[in-house]
């Protein structure tokens, strides 16, 4: 299984790594967050991530807690810029600050695979990165998620980009992608990033592991012929081999990969983040 490197941009560093927590450079601002996947020793003293960050993250429970600051100058709202489309940062109380640069890779992929006129699902869509990138190559896109916070911050990224004509859609994603199916739609593209933990339809709660094979079967409904289906999972419930094996016995296409999304540190450390499938038959 091969890593997916992030690349660092103009906008986007991760610094430095270690101790269960990172360093990373948005723009101007520059935090420290908490990691699981940070647990060996970072390379620089945390001393010295203290002269540098503006605000750390202190956890509470369960990703919940506040933001302490550290240096004057960092502001808790901000802009940053990747290849052509703008995206609002926030500070947030779940330590996220709007984007995963993680997923740098998928963005990547649908701005090669994707052209003029071509439809684009993304579920569980988050703030948008990746459907501001598929509506800036002429993509049509529908872009899926349940909560309303997200769809606004998604719709001020969009304008912030100065692009306009995603369909959003404020629905339980599961749901809404049953719904596309009886109704018999098809995407040349579906990007998927569902939470670790979820609510289902019914407002039952899910986990990942127990939804991804309704999941993939979703998404290769979906797919049109020539199509394309990503999908990140960072559950560590979900073992690597699950993944290839229900790809062995649900799909019969010519590419089925598993890759490690991942970040290199410009102090040489690696951060890990989760799977990223990959399922087209180009």
């Amino acid at each position: 299984m091969a890593h997916l490197y992030a690349q660092h941009w103009k906008d986007y560093e991760l610094l430095d790594a270690g101790g269960g927590k990172k360093l990373e450079r948005w723009g101007e601002m520059i935090t420290i967050r908490p990691d699981r996947n940070a647990y060996f020793r970072s390379v620089w003293p945390f001393d010295k991530w203290y002269t540098k960050a503006h605000y750390e993250f202190v956890e509470t429970a369960n990703n919940k807690g506040n933001w302490k600051k550290l240096l004057e100058g960092g502001a808790e709202s901000w802009q940053i810029s990747y290849k052509s489309i703008k995206l609002n940062l926030a500070l947030t109380n779940y330590k996220h600050v709007g984007l995963f640069p993680e997923q740098q890779a998928n963005w990547d992929y649908i701005e090669k695979n994707l052209n003029k006129g071509d439809r684009f699902l993304n579920l569980f869509g988050y703030t948008g990165a990746a459907s501001l990138i598929a509506l800036s190559k002429g993509a049509d896109v529908f872009h899926c998620d349940s909560v309303k916070q997200v769809i606004t911050w998604g719709k001020e990224n969009m304008e912030a980009s100065e692009l306009d004509g995603i369909h959003w859609v404020l629905e339980d994603a599961l749901k809404f992608a049953q719904r596309e199916v009886k109704r018999g739609k098809k995407y040349k593209g579906i990007v998927m990033d569902p939470p670790a933990f979820g609510m289902g339809a019914n407002k039952e709660r899910w986990k990942i592991e127990d939804k991804l094979v309704e999941l993939v079967k979703m998404a290769l409904e979906l797919r049109e012929p020539g199509g394309f289906v990503i999908i990140n999972t960072y559950s560590p419930k979900l073992d690597v081999k699950d993944i290839i094996e229900l790809g062995r016995t649900l799909i019969e296409v010519e590419k089925f990969g598993v890759d490690t999304l991942a970040i290199k540190t410009s102090t040489g450390k690696v951060i890990e983040y989760g799977q990223r499938t990959l399922i087209t038959d180009q």
